[in-house]
């Protein structure tokens, strides 16, 4: 029985897999209804990367965490469409920040239709993610303004670099606890929290979708230099050809900065050379597919998956608790 299929997630009840499958389904109108304008090129700008598809990553956890609850509640279903909108609008600020020509398989919006476009597309979708959450009351509101803040907080810390001084990896697991935690965090809280659950148990989804978010951001590190395929949407490499340090790039550095190991020092210049090359390209990829720094990268992904794991001990056996327990694995194996 599968849940979703870029993760693979399976479970064995029909009935959880009927609730989930419904519950996002409900949540993908919402998303193309909140994304229509009066104005045609508006809607066919909002609708763009909601047409390319995406893992609805966020939603499902929402619709996971409402198990704890009552899965029907009104609420549900609205607060998912908001941290994808959420999702989705970031996504079309990050483009422009990358200078990304794609995105989810398609044209980067910013590629299609210039930057302004993208920022004010993206911006859109902001405003109409705060329309629906002013019906969910003013908690819903003040959580959203929160993540918003440590997302928008790490997007600045990401841009403005490590202090002097400052560790480089624990400034970027800091980015990465901001830029998507944060969000899949109120993902794991909104699904408790609008159906129903006890605090206690919104407090335990909470906790498991911060950890979840950061070993997600991981695995998609890893994957940008293990994988051949597209599976995150982008060609392999884009992250290395567009100079953004990820975590096997900040192993690597730190690596060669404590062995001043010969090989790995030519790598790094090599990484800081003109990577649109594609000779050079493609040869400090095989390096790094095969150097341990690319293998450090996937044990810190592995914690980051069993601490999410760690934090569901406390909640009652059920099929709910043993999905989520699956998606921990599920993003593990991404990783490889």
């Amino acid at each position: 029985m599968t849940v979703v299929e870029p993760f693979g997630l399976s479970v064995r009840d029909q009935a959880l897999e009927a609730d989930v499958q419904a519950g996002l389904a409900a949540v993908e109108e919402g998303l193309l209804a909140a994304c229509k304008s009066d104005v045609p090129f508006i809607t066919e700008a909002a609708q763009h990367l909601v047409r390319a598809g995406g893992k609805r990553f966020r939603p499902l956890l929402v619709m996971l965490a409402a198990q704890f609850g009552d899965p029907y509640a009104p609420g549900v279903v609205p607060s998912a469409v908001v941290v994808e909108l959420t999702h989705l609008a970031t996504l079309y600020h990050d483009d422009v920040m990358d200078e990304a020509e794609v995105r989810r398989g398609v044209d980067s919006a910013n590629a299609r239709w210039g930057n302004s476009v993208a920022v004010l597309t993206g911006d859109f979708l902001f405003s109409r993610a705060s329309r629906i959450l002013a019906d969910l009351g003013p908690e819903a509101v003040r959580i959203q303004a929160e993540a918003f803040e440590r997302l928008v907080t790490g997007q600045i810390l990401e841009t403005a670099g490590p202090r002097d001084g400052r560790d480089p990896i624990e400034h970027y697991l800091d980015v990465l606890a901001g830029k998507t935690g944060s969000l899949v965090a109120v993902s794991g809280r909104y699904g408790a929290m609008m159906s129903g659950a006890d605090e206690r148990t919104v407090e335990i989804l909470t906790h498991y979708g911060e950890r979840l978010g950061m070993a997600f951001q991981l695995a998609d590190d890893v994957l940008d230099i293990a994988s051949d395929s597209h599976e995150s949407g982008k060609t392999p490499g884009t992250d290395l050809r567009e100079g953004i340090a990820t975590l096997p790039v900040l192993h690597l550095r730190a690596r060669a900065a404590a062995t001043g190991a010969p090989e790995d020092l030519e790598l790094c210049r090599m990484l800081d050379g003109d990577l649109s090359d594609d000779a050079l390209h493609a040869e400090v990829l095989r390096r790094l597919r095969v150097h341990p720094a690319l293998e450090q990268a996937r044990r810190d992904t592995i914690r980051y998956a069993e601490e999410a794991r760690g934090t569901l001990a406390p909640l009652p056996a059920c099929t709910a608790k043993d999905a989520l327990v699956a998606l921990c694995d599920a993003v593990v194996h991404r990783a490889g």
